[in-house]
């Protein structure tokens, strides 16, 4: 059973030997999800980390970003690789032109709702070749533009793609799936964390705040109206969250 990592250092190790585990299974649509705030902007070198994981393919590995200035920054940055680095195309450069019979393999780094028919493009357009999509923000609900049926478009679309890697740190707790676990709750305590459930899907929304609400004391288990019975506030040490955001600022700096 996977621990609770304890740094981003430690989570990416952890994202990327689960990744290696579901690419061995033959899961050929692949989402590595760390949903952290302002996680985007480190997005150009945790690619870079996740790159080893497909290595063995050689040049036949294709790095996609979401846009040409990403890609040229990529470029400039890595300098010379074994690898190609390109982007989701444009208007005027459709993805369908960033794909050749050569390309074996391909890592898209994080693609938002904007570029989502891109990438479901991609993913038709790749057959049996291997799609990892390292930290997508598909879901943002917050970009405007998009209307009911591209909405649609992008839930069947997402409805295919399966989580190897999913960390998502919370006040006091952290949902966690490392493939091929199930949905994992962690509750901190003051010595680390505690498992206080285990799904077979993504624990969201109020279900989640429930199981969090009863494991913390706030809600009792046996009160069927959910009434709250705690809500005073406890001193903690500061939690994954708190250190993944500092290791951010200074990565960024």
């Amino acid at each position: 059973m996977p621990e609770v990592p304890n740094s981003l250092e430690a989570t990416i190790i952890q994202a990327k030997e689960a990744t290696r585990l579901a690419l061995e299974e033959g899961l050929g649509r692949i989402q590595v999800e760390l949903v952290i705030p302002e996680i985007a902007l480190s997005a150009q070198t945790i690619a870079l980390e996740f790159t080893s994981l497909l290595d063995s393919y050689g040049e036949g590995l294709k790095v996609l970003f979401p846009d040409s200035g990403a890609a040229a920054l990529a470029r400039r940055d890595w300098g010379e690789t074994p690898f190609k680095i390109s982007d989701l195309g444009s208007r005027f450069t459709p993805v369908e032109m960033k794909i050749t019979p050569e390309d074996e393999a391909f890592l898209v780094v994080c693609p938002s709702s904007i570029e989502v028919q891109s990438v479901a493009k991609l993913c038709d357009l790749a057959g049996d070749r291997p799609v990892v999509i390292l930290i997508p923000q598909l879901e943002d609900v917050s970009i405007v533009g998009i209307g009911y049926t591209a909405r649609q478009l992008r839930d069947n679309f997402l409805s295919t793609l399966q989580s190897s890697y999913y960390i998502r740190p919370l006040d006091g707790a952290v949902v966690l799936r490392a493939y091929p676990e199930l949905w994992q709750v962690w509750l901190e305590k003051e010595d680390g964390y505690e498992l206080i459930a285990q799904e077979s899907q993504k624990p969201m929304g109020e279900a989640l705040e429930l199981m969090i609400a009863r494991a913390t004391g706030q809600i009792a288990p046996e009160n069927p109206e959910n009434k709250e019975i705690d809500k005073s506030p406890k001193p903690k040490k500061p939690g994954l969250l708190a250190n993944m955001q500092r290791f951010l600022r200074a990565l960024n700096q």
